[in-house]
């Protein structure tokens, strides 16, 4: 666990400096004062992890992180296991939904494979960290050991170091793949709301209700079995999560403790986040939620981090596919921050300190 205390231990809030010259930048601006919403709020936490009124983000990548789930065997996914595997390939050959739009937002996707119960090339591209062909069905038995689960979350952390590795990156997205996922990330957020799992369950790809009421019990009888301890994040991973969404939490806390903001997709993507300010609350100062998804359980999750999504288009693919299009609107709030000319710029007089 070296990597993770260490990891941890680096990671610190935000200061207030450039928060403050990027807000005393946009109160000059020629137009009125809070017109532009959130866009200018992004741009003011911006400015502040990257400590400059001129942010640029050149460097963009998308980590789709993979793993596979036990718990399908108790038929919570209208998919098979199989579908992960082929989704990877697609994202590798660029064909797949989140390299569409990555491509548009000039983010590159990249994939991880934390838990894939698939045996790939080593010579393929992607990230190869697997722990574990896929998690135990944890209906039955706790997902993984304790152990497996600090091994997943280092494993997130070793890939942000060697992207940083290889050359300046300036925002990391979380996006996710894996057949079943969305019952863990439902266990998760129902471990700490204490909201009732049939409020919390979505229908994920597509369940129909009966397929809905089997989930719903199933998450159900799992909590009860294992009462996972919302005060030790790595309880809750380990009994319910899984190896993505491990993974992102490590990808989480590797960027925050490197100061890159983090843009974290839907459910899967913000199960992983949200063990990751469980573990250390000052990541939420490199946070952006992209949007919010469809499934229920969502809301909450953005509820507890009290971090209020940029986007609202009824997404809920996963991928990182909503982090690509968020990642288009925080490269427009640097250039509102950096180009838009103040009142004394263009000659027009302030109303405000008329």
């Amino acid at each position: 666990m070296a990597l993770l205390f260490e990891t941890i231990n680096k990671i610190e809030h935000v200061g207030e400096e450039y928060n403050e010259k990027a807000r005393s930048q946009m109160a000059e601006q020629a137009r009125p004062a809070g017109s532009l919403g959130m866009l200018e709020e992004a741009a003011v936490r911006l400015a502040g992890i990257k400590q400059t009124l001129n942010v640029r983000l050149n460097n963009k990548v998308i980590l789709t992180c993979a793993g596979d789930h036990g718990i399908v065997e108790e038929g919570v996914s209208l998919f098979p296991q199989e579908v992960t595997p082929q989704m990877v390939y697609n994202f590798i050959d660029g064909g797949a939904s989140i390299n569409v739009l990555g491509r548009h937002a000039k983010a590159s996707v990249m994939v991880a494979d934390f838990g894939v119960n698939h045996d790939f090339a080593p010579e393929l591209p992607i990230f190869h960290k697997k722990v574990r062909k896929g998690t135990r069905n944890f209906l039955k038995e706790p997902a993984m050991t304790r152990e497996e689960a600090v091994l997943a979350i280092e494993a997130g952390i070793e890939v942000v170091d060697e992207l940083c590795s290889q050359s300046p990156v300036d925002m990391i997205a979380t996006g996710d793949m894996g057949i079943g996922n969305t019952s863990p990330s439902t266990a998760i957020i129902a471990v700490y709301s204490r909201i009732p799992v049939a409020r919390l369950t979505g229908r994920g790809t597509g369940l129909d209700d009966q397929g809905l009421a089997r989930k719903t019990k199933v998450i159900e009888a799992a909590l009860d079995k294992h009462r996972p301890n919302p005060e030790d994040p790595l309880d809750v991973l380990s009994k319910v999560g899984g190896f993505e969404i491990a993974g992102i939490a490590g990808i989480v806390l590797g960027s925050a403790a490197r100061a890159i903001p983090v843009v974290s997709d839907g459910l899967i993507s913000t199960a992983g986040t949200l063990i990751a300010t469980e573990m250390a609350g000052a990541v939420a100062d490199y946070l952006f939620m992209a949007h919010q998804s469809v499934e229920c359980g969502h809301q909450f999750m953005l509820e507890r981090l009290g971090i209020q999504p940029l986007l609202n288009l009824n997404l809920r693919l996963g991928e990182g596919t909503g982090a690509a299009l968020a990642m288009e609107i925080l490269d427009a709030a640097t250039r509102v921050l950096a180009e838009i000319k103040t009142f004394n710029e263009v000659n027009i007089r302030n109303a405000h300190l008329s």
